[in-house]
């Protein structure tokens, strides 16, 4: 007898249940299956790769296997190389319709029919679904998976024939009883596309029927010591607590970030006994050096206008001008799932944060030439005072250079600092940064593996703070060393160090500025101050 398959951890496309450790889909959002059952229409939305097509694949299976549905999933992806041609798109749209139907496996009977319904583009999309709820014993409902695939004119015409669809369903005509829109936007954002406001209910918006908007959220920490689970009662080995808990603070539960970390552990770094919290970090370290096509898609959105409006002012630690242009952006980028859902506003997860001033920084990281293991002391620490003074060195030869070339010109100071420790150390240690709109600061924690003279491994920690003295402001340093009292009480830190940049117009030259200071913060912690 032939041995079951072995599971893996999925980091590509939607997940079957005979191939991957996986969550019951349809528990993920119960409110789905509400609303089908009360005939609406809705919108569902969630950031790439976290499940939606997975989702929509199982809700469509479940709903048809009752008995009382006919239920199809399919994908509006072709669609888009139509652009504004409704006509193609129409085409496109349903030829995967029809195709979605006959891989289904289902009875003739609630097939669609041979042939389309032979009308003016335009609303063949509309006569085609009245024609198969017209012939099918079953209530029809209708999926649309990757909705945003259609553009322009395309969707404009998709929803105006859905809406108007809809909307004569009292009057006898036939129509799928349940329409859901499933994409990375959301409402506000198909009312815009088709010609509706963001704010406000129009009539006239071809998707003002829509009766709610769902996001489907990432996993809770239980929900991944469930999914880590499976694999533990599969294979035998175990994710321990301190382990899932790392995860979960480095993904705050993003479906793929989880998946991948768990698949790096174990099928690329080929760990064999229980997973701890020190491999959950070096995956994460192989995850972002590796640049994984998933988070390379999502940084590759940082240099679009719409969301360098909302990010710039995140890393810049500074607060955004909010108008309704930026509330609309801010709606667009935290539906791509960059930032988290609720203030403060804050980059998603400890993962993007960090590649994000990774990506940022590479431009500046390729100025560095000092060599990284020339600042490891004999005794294996890391000298981090005199990766100061060769920042100080750096900054006077490139820093009003590579100020100009920044694209995220408020966080130009941020990304230059943090490229500069990236590529010193980063080889041996690891960076860990907080930073979020409007704190004014931006967090910084060096930690550096190394071991004793009698051979016990040890981990050097060292925090700084980073402030920007803007035109108009006063000095940020009384804050600043209160600030970082408050971080290396949570770090249980003794000491620290405060760099201030001072992008003031009137700043007085180089020459006549402090440079390095010592000095005492409020709860009397003796640290560095250092001014550029």
């Amino acid at each position: 007898m032939r041995r079951p398959r072995a599971k893996y951890f999925n980091t590509t496309g939607p997940c079957g249940p005979q191939h991957h450790y996986m969550l019951p889909p349809t528990q993920r959002l119960p409110e789905a299956r509400e609303l089908i059952e009360m005939d609406r229409y809705f919108v569902l939305h969630a950031p790439r790769q976290t499940g939606k097509t997975t989702m929509l694949r199982t809700l469509a299976s479940e709903l048809t296997a009752e008995g009382d549905v006919a239920a199809l999933m399919f994908s509006c992806e072709r669609a888009k190389s139509a652009g504004d041609d409704y006509a193609a798109a129409e085409s496109l749209l349903l030829d995967s319709l029809r195709e979605a139907a006959e891989w289904s496996g289902w009875p003739k009977k609630l097939l669609p029919p041979d042939s389309w319904p032979q009308v003016t583009p335009g609303s063949r999309f509309g006569s085609a679904l009245s024609e198969w709820c017209r012939r099918c014993p079953r209530r029809v409902v209708l999926l649309l998976d990757e909705i945003d695939a259609l553009q322009g004119n395309s969707m404009v015409s998709i929803l105006s024939q859905l809406r108007d669809g809809h909307n004569a369903r009292p009057g006898g005509r036939p129509f799928p009883a349940s329409v859901v829109l499933c994409g990375l936007r959301d409402l506000r954002d198909y009312k815009v596309a088709s010609g509706g406001e963001p704010g406000r209910s129009n009539p006239a918006s071809p998707f003002n029927i829509a009766a709610k908007s769902l996001r489907l959220g990432d996993f809770t920490a239980d929900d991944i010591a469930e999914l880590y689970g499976q694999h533990t009662q599969q294979t035998g080995q175990e994710f321990t607590k301190d382990a899932v808990e790392r995860v979960f603070e480095l993904t705050q539960g993003q479906p793929w970030l989880v998946n991948a970390l768990a698949h790096e552990v174990v099928f690329e770094m080929r760990v064999t006994g229980a997973v701890t919290a020190g491999q959950v970090e070096d995956a994460k370290e192989r995850l972002i050096r590796a640049r994984h096509t998933h988070l390379d898609a999502v940084m590759a959105r940082l240099h679009e206008p719409r969301v360098k409006r909302v990010m710039e002012p995140v890393v810049a630690g500074v607060f955004p001008h909010i108008d309704s242009a930026f509330s609309d952006d801010l709606s667009y980028v935290c539906d791509l799932g960059l930032i988290k859902q609720k203030p403060p506003l804050e980059v998603a997860n400890p993962i993007y944060r960090e590649v994000i001033l990774r990506v940022l920084g590479d431009p500046s990281e390729q100025y560095v030439m000092a060599d990284p293991r020339s600042f490891v002391l004999p005794d294996g620490r890391f000298d981090l005072p005199r990766l100061l003074e060769e920042f100080v060195v750096f900054w006077r030869e490139h820093g009003e250079v590579l100020i100009q070339q920044e694209g995220y010109h408020e966080a130009a100071c941020q990304i230059i600092l943090m490229a500069f420790l990236h590529r010193l150390v980063n080889g041996g240690g690891y960076l860990d940064r907080e930073y979020a709109a409007g704190t004014k600061r931006l967090d910084v924690l060096v930690r550096w593996p190394y071991t004793s003279p009698d051979g016990e491994r040890l981990m050097q920690r060292e925090a700084m703070e980073l402030k920007v003295w803007r035109a108009g402001e006063n000095d940020p340093a009384p804050d600043g060393l209160a600030q970082l009292d408050r971080y290396l009480d949570r770090l249980t830190l003794s000491t620290g160090a405060l760099v201030i940049f001072d992008r003031r117009p009137e700043a007085p030259p180089w020459q006549e500025r402090g440079g390095f200071e010592q000095t005492t913060t409020p709860a009397g912690r003796q640290v560095t101050v250092l001014r550029v």
